[in-house]
């Protein structure tokens, strides 16, 4: 895809399933990648296994000075920032009634406060340069709610609107804003979040047999829509949310 050789690329959560995969695959592209994860470990994993201008860098995306400091130390090791894929996320699997405020913090922290400290950080830049794309990972929970997933749900829901705002108010500043929604995904998240129901397996099926395509999705799914976004041959496309989960959702 075009534009996207020696591109600087951001991905939170970029140690994990979905985001080692974007990782990897903005490498294949040419871009320089800055794996961003709160595991060091899992982030550095990635670096060194995808070699070349990646760089491996410790961030906690709800905490904003901390966000602060790591764009600053990637601007630093790679060049301005063109790309940013705001991947990490956590979720557990509790009907709402049965859910903590502790949980829900955690929830907002992470899925919607960490994504708005990314975008509130990198956002100056993109617009001093009049370019940037931006990739949202919400959740097709966004889209049509998931049992057990309320708060989680909320959160990505709130990522489409925020989404759709920031490209309205940025369009004409060379910025894109997109949305990927993941149907179920076969990572470590989606195992924890198993956890959570009285029978995984049964819980498992169930996804699968919602699913048109007849299975539980693969990190790999998703780069392909990922990096469209992120192109140049996206330049013309803002605001939109794009499914990528099997048939799962179908949005007109």
């Amino acid at each position: 895809m075009r534009g996207l050789k020696d591109r600087v690329v951001v991905v939170t959560g970029g140690g994990g399933g979905i985001g080692s995969a974007t990782c990897r695959r903005f490498a294949e592209a040419g871009s320089k990648v800055a794996v961003l994860d709160i595991d060091l470990a899992a982030a550095e994993r990635v670096a060194k296994e995808i070699g070349g201008a990646a760089r491996a860098f410790a961030c906690d995306i709800t905490d904003h000075a901390a966000v602060v400091a790591t764009v600053a130390a990637v601007e630093a090791a790679l060049g301005p920032i063109g790309v940013l894929v705001n991947n990490a996320g956590w979720d557990v699997f509790r009907l709402f009634k049965d859910s903590t405020p502790e949980e829900w913090q955690k929830l907002v922290a992470i899925n919607l406060m960490g994504p708005l400290n990314m975008h509130h950080v990198v956002l100056p830049g993109m617009l001093e340069r009049r370019y940037g794309r931006i990739v949202n990972i919400a959740s097709d929970a966004a889209r049509v709610g998931s049992t057990g997933e309320a708060v989680y749900a909320a959160c990505k829901s709130g990522m489409l609107g925020f989404s759709k705002t920031l490209a309205r108010e940025h369009a004409r500043h060379g910025i894109t804003v997109n949305v990927v929604c993941p149907g179920a995904t076969n990572t470590a998240l989606f195992a924890e979040y198993k956890k959570g129901a009285g029978n995984p397996e049964k819980l498992e099926e169930a996804f699968r047999r919602a699913v048109p395509m007849g299975r539980i999705g693969e990190p790999e799914d998703l780069p392909g829509a990922i990096l469209f976004f992120a192109s140049d041959d996206a330049a013309f496309v803002t605001g939109q949310v794009l499914s990528v989960s099997g048939g799962l959702t179908m949005a007109g």
